[in-house]
């Protein structure tokens, strides 16, 4: 069946305002926005968080269904489902991860770990071994994820929030992750070691829109096939594209893609083509396949065609996050170091004490 299955959230069950949540606090009214969705690594399954503190659970084999909706205690910011396809982890702003059962889909959640910190992102190994947290403090953390109180290392370097991480699938010790101060890291996790360090500014920076500009990655997409990383930064319409040599332990830069619009999204397929949604009703998917060992665009691809037209027959969905700034820029560390703006600051404030004494 290749029919679009559509699902509303704004029609899924809501907590009643003011019910209290597993939390014991009172519930706020949201949105519908979604802020975090995951598929397990199969595919069987897929999540998502939205900003009415829901947890929806679908199952699409062999067909879509919605299995359960849940209520999480706070908005979250990232999930993920394990390999055995038998939990969600949800991660959320207070910097706690509580696990969900998927075997019993109406089951309340339980609190598995904590940070002192909002939390950016969770992942799993590829064996569900380990649980790992980035969070808004530079730090990644990982766990037993059966004990998740039992602390294997922490991945310390980046500088800033660490935004994005991610289990490498067929080389399954090392783990990629991306910062707020403009860098791609490989670690060794379970020892917490830096292996390699890309700074995207020497990458990136010819097509630098002002002098400061960050490089902080929004999405980090993976193939098996070749070993390609792509990722997007926020507010750059461009791709980029890496190679990883799992030999060597290092990122290697192989090519970019500009975009005439803002990305949104990229993922690759399991035989290795590179899709990409844009800020663009006329064209918000691209497909991209590796030729020659360059990356070239593909138009006459039927499925492309068809979910093109899917999208622009729903654009409504879409609409109202056209031109959305960046969600990032609250995230980094406050500068004091700004002599001048300090003293106009500080002459600002004895003139109105002047005034005040008169």
């Amino acid at each position: 069946d290749e029919s679009l299955f559509v699902y509303d959230c704004s029609s899924a069950e809501k907590q009643p305002l003011g019910e209290k949540g597993q939390d014991g606090k009172g519930t706020d009214k949201g949105s519908d926005d979604i802020l975090a969705f995951a598929f397990s690594p199969s595919g069987g399954y897929f999540a998502l968080t939205d900003d009415n503190k829901r947890l929806i659970l679908f199952q699409t084999k062999p067909s879509w269904e919605c299995v359960s909706v849940r209520f999480v205690s706070r908005r979250c910011t990232s999930l993920v489902i394990t390999a055995a396809e038998d939990k969600i982890f949800v991660a959320d702003k207070s910097g706690d991860v509580y696990s969900y059962s998927i075997t019993e889909p109406k089951a309340d959640g339980k609190l598995e770990l904590g940070h002192v910190s909002l939390l950016m992102d969770v992942a799993l190994s590829v064996d569900d071994q380990y649980i790992l947290t980035a969070d808004r403090d530079e730090k990644i953390r990982v766990s037993l994820t059966k004990a998740p109180y039992s602390i294997v290392s922490y991945c310390m370097g980046h500088r800033e929030f660490v935004s994005k991480i991610l289990v490498i699938p067929n080389c399954p010790d090392l783990l990629l992750s991306a910062s707020g101060d403009s860098t791609l890291r490989l670690w060794q996790y379970k020892s917490g070691e830096e292996v390699h360090c890309c700074q995207l500014s020497t990458i990136c920076g010819p097509q630098a829109t002002k002098p400061d500009q960050k490089y902080t990655v929004s999405r980090i997409t993976y193939c098996c096939q070749g070993g390609y990383v792509a990722i997007l930064c926020d507010s750059i319409p461009t791709v980029y594209i890496f190679q990883l040599d799992a030999t060597a332990q290092q990122l290697l830069y192989k090519q970019q893609i500009s975009l005439k619009h803002k990305g949104w999204d990229i993922a690759f397929e399991e035989m290795g083509d590179l899709w990409i949604l844009q800020e663009d009703k006329e064209a918000p998917l691209l497909m991209y396949r590796a030729c020659d060992g360059q990356w070239k665009a593909v138009t006459d691809d039927k499925g492309l065609q068809k979910m093109s037209k899917y999208i622009q027959d729903n654009w409504t969905v879409f609409e109202g996050f056209v031109g959305a700034g960046s969600c990032y820029s609250h995230l980094y560390k406050a500068s004091f170091d700004n002599m001048d703006e300090y003293l106009q600051r500080k002459e600002k404030r004895l003139q109105q004490q002047k005034k005040k004494k008169q």
